[in-house]
């Protein structure tokens, strides 16, 4: 039988957990990775942690070293651009020249939303996605004693704050909604993030909105407010979200609605062509329709499945959502659907003063999400309890006196 061959498209890690499953599940057939930076498939949550904080080597945001692709014959063609996508050829067109295709992944994942208001283009003002942006924003960062705004209360903005309060820079966090993250988990939690960032000398602002940038001789001076006031700024730093990269799926005519749409097994609308991560709105089995998760879980997770898919496996994604993050001293992980926790009730169990604490989100008596807060190995304890949708006691899943495995195993 003739080899076959998959071309991914992609560069983050969706795309190396891809090759990776599909190795290991036996596939054969020649894998040819097109990445349009200059360097092999990497993670991204170092660049808003670890790297960016100084505390890891620009060698930790990959998950598969050289060695690894040439020992399991998979070409990476770093440094090409992939500009046009023919399903019915099965072909797609690179800056590098043409390539065939049997089965194609579109894991071009998302790109940073920019300021869209005067000053955008000032130098000193950064956005935070690759490995280069990450590096040239640390550089800036480590001389310390900046002047930094942070537009967004995201959670690269919150990250990014923490690390240039910790190299010693006086820092301004601006977000246009009551509580920063209060989407993500609710205003609760979100008062917790803004009262920790408080405590660490950080100017957390809420509901205010950026009307420009300002600068002099073609760098960044300044932030102005919708209401004429002005922040001094040496550097500026915009976290306001990020949008799919739909662009080879729009000129193949695919359906892409928030993303390209699959079903729950990673299938787009066209014969032979998948998609996941950042990029995919996949059909959730759990919630009954589509949805697109941003998180690094994701992309590890939707990567290594869809490596089965191609490999032959007859599957539905079904994984629940799950992020974390690392701020001063304290240390989340979060799981749930965040739709649903947004109408949930909470129900602490631990100190959320103290910030040491397990916080549930109850729907109609059964948890459909969690939020561990420097309090550890409790993970697959409030996964378990998200998937068996089993109705639980509140008084005992606030009681640390009730081990958590044993709520709801029962019921």
């Amino acid at each position: 039988m003739a080899r076959e061959r998959v071309v991914v498209v992609g560069g983050g890690l969706t795309a190396a957990r891809a090759v990776e499953s599909m190795r290991e599940q036996g596939v054969d057939d020649e894998i040819v990775v097109v990445a349009e930076e200059p360097r092999l498939p990497y993670e991204r949550p170092p660049l808003s942690k670890g790297y960016l904080a100084g505390d890891e080597p620009s060698s930790a945001v990959y998950p598969l070293d050289a060695a690894w692709y040439r020992d399991h014959d998979v070409d990476v063609r770093r440094g090409v651009r992939a500009t046009q996508l023919d399903t019915e050829a099965r072909t797609l067109a690179t800056d590098a020249g043409e390539l065939a295709w049997d089965r194609l992944l579109l894991a071009t994942g998302a790109s940073p939303r920019p300021f869209d208001g005067p000053g955008a283009g000032l130098r000193g003002v950064h956005l935070l996605r690759s490995l280069p942006d990450s590096t040239r924003l640390r550089t800036a960062l480590r001389a310390g004693d900046r002047r930094v705004v942070v537009i967004g209360s995201s959670w690269i903005g919150l990250e990014v704050a923490a690390a240039a309060r910790t190299y010693g820079n006086e820092v301004a966090v601006l977000g246009r909604g009551e509580a920063p993250l209060e989407k993500a988990v609710g205003r609760e939690l979100g008062d917790m993030f803004a009262e920790l960032h408080r405590e660490h000398g950080v100017g957390l602002r809420t509901e205010v909105s950026v009307s420009a940038i300002e600068g002099e001789r073609g760098r960044v001076r300044g932030v102005v407010l919708a209401t004429g006031e002005r922040l001094p700024a040496d550097l500026v730093v915009v976290g306001i979200g990020a949008t799919p990269n739909v662009e080879l799926a729009t000129s193949a005519r695919l359906t892409v609605d928030d993303g390209i749409v699959t079903d729950a097994s990673f299938r787009t609308s066209a014969d032979g062509v998948f998609a996941a991560g950042d990029v995919a709105n996949v059909f959730n089995p759990t919630l009954g329709h589509r949805l697109r998760v941003e998180h690094w879980d994701n992309a590890d997770a939707s990567g290594r499945a869809v490596g089965r898919v191609l490999a032959g496996e007859q599957l539905e994604y079904d994984e629940i959502p799950y992020f974390f993050t690392d701020q001063y001293d304290l240390g989340m992980e979060y799981s749930g659907y965040g739709e649903l926790a947004e109408r949930a009730e909470l129900v602490v169990r631990g100190d959320l003063a103290r910030r040491e604490c397990i916080a549930f989100r109850l729907l109609e008596g059964r948890v459909v999400a969690g939020m561990n807060v420097n309090v550890w190995d409790v993970n697959d304890e409030v996964q378990r309890l998200i998937r068996s949708r089993v109705p639980v006691d509140p008084a005992a899943l606030a009681d640390p006196g009730v081990p958590i495995p044993e709520i709801g195993a029962t019921a």
